[in-house]
């Protein structure tokens, strides 16, 4: 099965692979796409219809920017490599920035962002709320309890009109938190996840594949490449996708969530494919050792680079100060987002460094 998707309606096809890019692999089982990438912007896909039953292809592995780690990787990680922070990397957790607070009141015309931690987001957008990779545990399988608690109570939420999925690692697709939500809520996943959902009797589960996009409410909702890969159990190592999401009310106004990536070509293609991204919602954490990491996941000069690839006009960091995932001390992140975006030359003000539970409203 070649990374062309099959549908029960119709075939999508993704972009190609820039033969320019900086990816270290050649090999065609890692080429991902099919077609040639065009001189300009492409005209963006016709919504596909809420809820559609598709066909997709057991394995989504030739998408992976780059390969995943073999064997002398991991006898390297166990030789040398650290998945913590030592006794130092962890003081700083008091300091952590933690200041929850009510949502703001908006309308249809407002864009609002609360920051839950990690990568859950309540994006008021259009009219609508739409959370992100919600996760509300106080504990994920394989990692620590949270070191700065949830930032909007559940009890707090407005009712919801949206989720949408990255992928399906466990610190992004939370059971126990999905289980909180009415069954109808709509959901926006990855090309084969949509099963996962139904198997919860989710009832209104609309799959994508990259590129591909839906409406709700008069919001569209564009999935896009990440340069990251899947995995939830032993045997389902990249059997659905992952990527991020574009949510573009009708007035034009324009919110990214990378989801979990790692730095690479992407961000170009997504900038160049959706002008005038408003505000950028991109990882800054769980990067050290960088080694083992960088594929998968930016480190914050990357997020940095990945703003002013995709043109967007701000950024507020997530993927940080909520579980500790790996070696880098807890608020290096931060401190690190702030000095590579003045670096950068960027504005102070579209740095949207917000403490957890905290929100902003785009003017």
């Amino acid at each position: 099965m070649t990374q062309q998707s099959e549908s029960t309606t119709t075939t999508t096809t993704t972009d190609a692979e820039d033969p320019a890019s900086t990816s270290p692999l050649s090999s065609p089982a890692f080429a991902p796409a099919v077609g040639t990438p065009s001189a300009g912007p492409r005209p963006l896909a016709e919504p596909r219809p809420l809820g559609e039953r598709r066909v997709w292809p057991r394995s989504f592995a030739d998408r992976l920017t780059a390969p995943l780690p073999g064997l002398s990787g991991f006898a390297r990680f166990a030789r040398e490599g650290a998945l913590r922070p030592g006794p130092e990397g962890l003081a700083d957790i008091p300091r952590l920035p933690y200041e929850p607070g009510p949502l703001p009141r908006v309308d249809a015309r407002t864009v609002a962002v609360s920051w839950a931690g990690h990568a859950s987001w309540v994006v008021r957008i259009g009219g609508l709320t739409v959370l992100t990779d919600p996760v509300w545990s106080r504990k994920i399988l394989g990692t620590p309890a949270r070191i700065t608690p949830v930032g909007v109570a559940w009890s707090a939420l407005p009712r919801i009109d949206a989720v949408v999925i990255s992928h399906n690692h466990y610190d992004h697709l939370d059971a126990p938190t999905l289980r909180r939500l009415p069954r109808d809520t709509p959901v926006f996943v990855p090309a084969g996840l949509g099963s996962w959902f139904r198997r919860r009797r989710f009832s209104h589960v609309t799959e994508l594949d990259w590129w591909e996009a839906a409406e709700l409410g008069g919001v569209r909702l564009d999935f896009v490449p990440a340069h990251h890969w899947s995995k939830r159990s032993l045997h389902d190592t990249c059997r659905t996708l992952w990527g991020g999401w574009v949510l573009t009310a009708s007035d034009g106004q324009r919110v990214y969530f990378a989801g979990d990536t790692g730095y690479g070509h992407w961000f170009s293609r997504i900038g160049a494919r959706y002008p005038g991204i408003d505000l950028a919602l991109l990882p800054i954490g769980a990067y050290d050792p960088r080694w083992w990491l960088s594929d998968v996941h930016c480190d914050p000069e990357d997020a940095v680079r990945a703003t002013q690839d995709l043109g967007a006009r701000r950024m507020a960091p997530m993927h940080w100060g909520t579980f500790v995932l790996s070696a880098e001390p807890v608020l290096e992140p931060l401190t690190r987002v702030r000095t590579a975006w003045e670096k950068a030359g960027l504005a102070r003000e579209n740095l949207w460094d917000l403490p957890v539970g905290a929100s902003r409203v785009l003017n």
